[in-house]
């Protein structure tokens, strides 16, 4: 008779210490299984087939599989829809129960659910747990019950919170003997599911502790590069959020507060799903947007002649990496120098960040539009050269990345910046009167 097991399903969690869901099937008396699966639903959706993000993935894919060669195990990996993928586990194996951490954007709970029913019709049981966020779901609520929409009162629910009971780790590192004993099986070429293999360094996953005590003095200074990178490893779970937290608790309380704003952004998703093609604030979908294609183009090849907003968009488009602090300006300027919907930029960030977050990216774009649960002042307009004054000074930023910024090779201005202002606080305004 074939020997029982359980499946834990690597997804947004990808490392063997400190994770929730390996923790509880190693420790649940049988051998597991572990499992990564190439989602075809998702990756069908990426427009470039030299995806930095596929690659990282995989990368790290392939470090797990080297990991549990080590301990005589291997990790089983799929390509294809994961409804099917069980379909075939199931019919072929004897399986107790699947784990894997749970997943809070609107496809993956539609997926789970999906893959929960199929795997309830053959007896199995899916059994989900928290582990890349701190507090899920309905963790943190107002007194009434219903989730926060302001950032400041979460906030500070979410400390008061986070002191009463500090997250302790899941030592899954300390049971992997009971990884289910099989032959080395050699990974899924990239190639084979249609993307390249790209040679790129991407930014380490160990944080500089350093750096993190005095983020708060060099954040805002593009040129200085001292933001952690850590987003890529906190959103394909490289690193335990647990550790990252109480690291950032012990160093420092702004770049604390930034996970927190992480968390916020994620709880609104999960709240407010439609957020993810409509404004938060409905009474924002009635602005008219102008969405010319041209200004939007010149936005995305950093061609705009606002130094500052194309140093951002050439960097984002050479590195997959945007400084926060140019996040912000480039996202101002997109929506209300030029009147493009926000949802044009949120997507071609979607489409570029390395550390790209559902949650976050929309929550932003959001905050800049003025269209968000907690946003900026739709009056508030960013002046790309009073933040170049203040934050890139002597251009070395700037510099780095537009070399003929300073040359008639640069392109004029693409828009008067009180023009656009003063058409910008017209069209919301029409918009918020109808």
């Amino acid at each position: 008779m074939p020997q029982k097991i359980s499946i834990h399903w690597f997804r947004r969690d990808l490392r063997l210490q400190d994770n929730s869901a390996l923790y509880h099937a190693l420790n649940s008396g049988l051998l597991i299984m572990p499992i990564f699966i190439y989602d075809t639903d998702i990756l069908s959706l990426l427009s470039h087939k030299n995806d930095l993000r596929v690659t990282f993935i995989h990368r790290e894919v392939e470090k797990l599989n080297i990991s549990l060669k080590a301990l005589g195990s291997s990790l089983h990996q799929y390509s294809g829809r994961p409804e099917e993928i069980f379909k075939s586990l199931v019919a072929h194996l004897e399986i107790d129960k699947v784990y894997a951490n749970t997943d809070y954007e609107p496809y993956g709970i539609d997926r789970d659910v999906r893959v929960s029913k199929l795997l309830a019709s053959a007896g199995v049981e899916f059994r989900t747990f928290k582990d890349h966020i701190i507090f899920e779901k309905y963790e943190i609520v107002r007194p009434d019950n219903r989730p926060y929409t302001v950032f400041t009162p979460y906030s500070k629910r979410w400390i008061e919170k986070f002191l009463k009971q500090m997250p302790q780790s899941f030592s899954s590192e300390t049971l992997l003997k009971n990884f289910k004993p099989c032959p080395y099986a050699p990974g899924i070429a990239l190639e084979k599911i249609g993307f390249q293999k790209m040679d790129f360094t991407f930014p380490s996953s160990v944080p500089d502790e350093k750096l993190i005590r005095n983020y708060q003095q060099y954040r805002d200074f593009p040129s200085m590069d001292r933001t952690s990178h850590l987003g890529l490893h906190l959103r394909f779970g490289t690193v335990s959020i647990r550790q990252i937290t109480r690291l950032a608790y012990q160093l420092n309380a702004t770049w604390l507060n930034e996970l927190i704003w992480r968390e916020f952004f994620m709880q609104i998703l999960f709240h407010f799903p439609y957020v993810q093609v409509s404004a938060f604030k409905t009474q924002y979908n009635r602005i008219e947007w102008l969405n010319d294609e041209n200004s939007f183009y010149q936005w995305c090849e950093g061609k705009t002649g606002y130094p500052l907003v194309d140093a951002g968009m050439r960097e984002l488009n050479q590195t997959g990496f945007m400084h926060n602090r140019v996040r912000m300006v480039t996202a101002s300027f997109l929506t209300k120098h030029l009147l493009v919907d926000w949802r044009w930029g949120e997507a071609y960030f979607a489409e570029k960040l390395l550390d790209f977050e559902l949650s976050s990216n929309n929550g932003n774009w959001q905050w800049a539009a003025g269209t968000g649960c907690d946003a900026a002042p739709y009056f508030r307009i960013f002046n790309p050269q009073a933040q170049t004054d203040r934050f890139d000074r002597q251009l070395a930023y700037i510099r780095r990345w537009i070399p003929e910024s300073e040359s008639n090779n640069y392109p004029n201005p693409l828009i008067n910046h009180s023009f656009a202002r003063t058409r910008c606080l017209a069209a919301y305004k029409k918009a918020l009167n109808n």
